[in-house]
C-alpha cells in the first residue's frame, strides 16, 4: 500500500496539465526546495531538456543543456532516500543529480516506466496523479535530436501551487514580482533600442522642431547656404564674367532677396509663427489631457458603483432601484396566469377583440340554476324525476333521430361521505400488517444470538 502524500502542485506545460502529489513527510528538503523554487517562478519557462524513451523525462535546468540549475538553499542539498519509496511504476518524481551523492540542485525527472535501477541513487518525492500522466507520455514520445533532446521542447508555463504543506516558506521574489522584472526589463531593453533607431536616423529638416532642435536647424541651413556656386567657365562666352550667385536659402523661404537688416527680419518670422503652432499643440494636449482624466475618473466611478452592488449583493442587501426592478421582473403566478388568458383571448392582437358576453351569460345561467336548484333527499322523488327526464330524451330521440341529454337531477346532488369508519378500520388492521426491514432484522439477530446461546448450553451439558 502506497504512504499518504502531503501537498499537491500543478504543473502548467504546452504539452498539458501534470498533476502531482508530494511526500513531503518522506523527503522534506527535497519538497521543500521544490515547492519554494515554484513559488519564486524558477520554474516558468523552463524546457523539458531531455527525455529517454520508455525511461524519464527530464527538466528543471533554466539553461536548457543539463548542466545547470541551482537549490532554494544555496547549495546542493543532500538526498533522501526512503525503503518504502520505490521507482516500480511510471509517472514517479525524482531529483536528478550529478552522478554523485548528496548533489540535487532544482532539476527533476519523471519515469516513464519501471525503474528499479534508480533506487537508492536518485530521491523519489512525488507521483503524477490522474489522467494528467497521458501529458508526460506524450512528452516521452516526441521527435528526438542529439543527446535524447526534443526537437521541439516543450516548456513549463507555470506552477501552481494548489496544497502547499510548508507554511513557513518565505520566498526570496515571488513569481508575479519575477514577472513585472522581467516586463519592466523589456520595455527598457526597447526603450533604448528605439532610442539608438532615432539617434542613428537621417535628420528630416523638413519637420517642425521644438528648442534645441529649432537651433540645429536653423544652423544646418546657414551651412548649406554657403555653398560654392557651380559655374562652367568653359561653357559661355566671357569666362572672365562672374556666375550667378545662389540664393539664400532663408531669404527664399521669407520671400526677400536682399541681405543685413532684410535677412534678419525674415528669420524673426518663422520663429514667431513656430512658437504660435508650439502654443496650439500644447493647449490641444491639455485639452485631450483633462478629457482623458475625467473619462478615467467616469470610468473608476462606474466600478467602484459596480463593486459596491456586488458587496451588497453578497451580504443580502438590494438598493431600492433594484428591489423595485426585482418586484417588475418576479411577477406572481396568478398575474401570469392571468396574462396567459388574456393573450389566448386575443385582447391583445391590433384590430382583434372577441365579444364573449353570450358566454359569460351563459355562465351565469348555469350558476343561478345550480344555486335555485333544491336538493331532493327523498329516493322516490329522484327516481321520479330520473324516470321522467329519461321518457323525454326517449321522445327526443324518436322525434328528431338524434340523442339529447335533458337530464337535470345532477344538480342537485351532494357530495357525502359516511360519518363512522370505525368497521373499516378494523377490517385493515386485520387485513393489513406493516412490516419494518429493521426490526425483522434485529429480531433475526436476537434469534441468532439465542440459538447460538441454546447450543453453546447444549455443548457444555455434554461435557459435563
Amino acid at each position: 500500500m502506497a504512504l499518504p502524500t502531503y501537498g499537491r502542485v500543478l504543473l502548467d506545460t504546452t504539452a498539458g496539465d501534470i498533476d502531482i502529489e508530494l511526500w513531503s513527510k518522506e523527503a522534506p528538503r527535497a519538497c521543500r526546495n521544490f515547492i519554494a523554487l515554484a513559488m519564486e517562478g524558477y520554474y516558468d519557462g523552463v524546457i523539458f531538456h531531455r527525455v529517454v524513451p520508455d525511461f524519464l523525462v527530464q527538466t528543471g535546468d533554466r539553461t536548457g543543456t543539463g548542466f545547470g540549475g541551482e537549490s532554494f538553499f544555496g547549495e546542493p542539498f543532500e538526498d533522501e532516500v526512503h525503503p518504502r519509496l520505490r521507482f516500480a511504476h511510471r509517472g514517479l518524481v525524482g531529483m536528478a543529480n550529478n552522478g554523485a551523492k548528496n548533489s540535487n540542485d532544482s532539476q527533476f525527472f519523471i519515469t516513464l516506466d519501471r525503474a528499479d535501477e534508480l533506487h537508492g541513487k536518485h530521491t523519489l518525492f512525488g507521483r503524477c496523479v490522474g489522467d494528467t500522466i497521458y501529458n508526460v507520455m506524450k512528452i516521452g514520445a516526441m521527435e528526438l535530436g542529439d543527446n535524447g533532446r526534443p526537437l521541439y521542447p516543450p516548456k513549463i508555463k507555470n506552477i501552481r501551487i494548489i496544497d502547499n504543506p510548508f507554511d513557513d516558506i518565505v520566498p526570496r521574489i515571488t513569481a508575479e514580482e519575477k514577472r513585472v522584472q522581467q516586463r519592466a526589463r523589456q520595455t527598457a531593453i526597447r526603450e533604448r533600442e528605439e532610442a539608438a533607431r532615432r539617434k542613428g536616423a537621417k535628420k528630416d529638416t523638413k519637420l517642425l522642431s521644438f528648442g534645441a532642435d529649432a537651433d540645429e536647424e536653423e544652423g544646418d541651413v546657414s551651412v548649406a547656404a554657403k555653398k560654392k556656386s557651380i559655374a562652367r567657365p568653359d561653357l559661355i562666352e566671357n569666362p572672365n564674367q562672374p556666375s550667378m550667385p545662389i540664393l539664400d536659402t532663408l531669404s527664399l523661404r521669407s520671400g526677400t532677396v536682399g541681405r543685413g537688416e532684410a535677412k534678419r527680419e525674415s528669420d524673426a518670422a518663422p520663429l514667431k509663427s513656430r512658437s504660435e503652432d508650439l502654443s496650439k499643440i500644447r493647449e490641444t494636449h491639455q485639452r485631450e489631457k483633462a478629457a482623458s482624466s475625467s473619462a478615467r475618473q467616469t470610468e473608476i466611478e462606474i466600478m467602484e458603483a459596480e463593486v459596491k452592488r456586488l458587496a451588497r449583493r453578497r451580504d443580502g442587501e438590494d438598493s431600492e432601484e433594484e428591489r423595485n426592478t426585482k418586484k417588475v421582473k418576479n411577477k406572481s403566478q396568478l398575474e401570469g396566469e392571468l396574462a396567459r388568458y388574456e393573450k389566448s383571448r386575443g385582447i391583445h392582437r391590433k384590430g382583434q377583440r372577441k365579444d364573449e358576453s353570450d358566454v359569460l351569460a351563459a355562465l351565469a345561467g348555469f350558476r343561478s340554476k345550480l344555486q335555485t336548484s333544491a336538493v331532493e333527499k327523498e329516493d322516490e322523488a329522484i327516481d321520479v324525476t330520473m324516470g321522467d327526464a329519461e321518457a323525454e330524451v326517449q321522445t327526443i330521440e324518436v322525434e328528431a333521430g338524434i340523442e339529447v341529454d335533458k337530464d337535470r337531477g345532477f344538480m342537485g346532488h351532494m357530495l357525502q361521505f359516511p360519518k363512522g369508519n370505525e368497521e373499516e378500520v378494523r377490517k385493515a388492521e386485520r387485513e393489513y400488517e406493516v412490516i419494518d426491514p429493521r426490526t425483522r432484522s434485529a429480531q433475526a439477530r436476537q434469534d441468532e444470538r439465542e440459538r447460538r446461546a441454546a447450543a453453546k448450553r447444549g455443548k457444555g451439558s455434554g461435557r459435563r
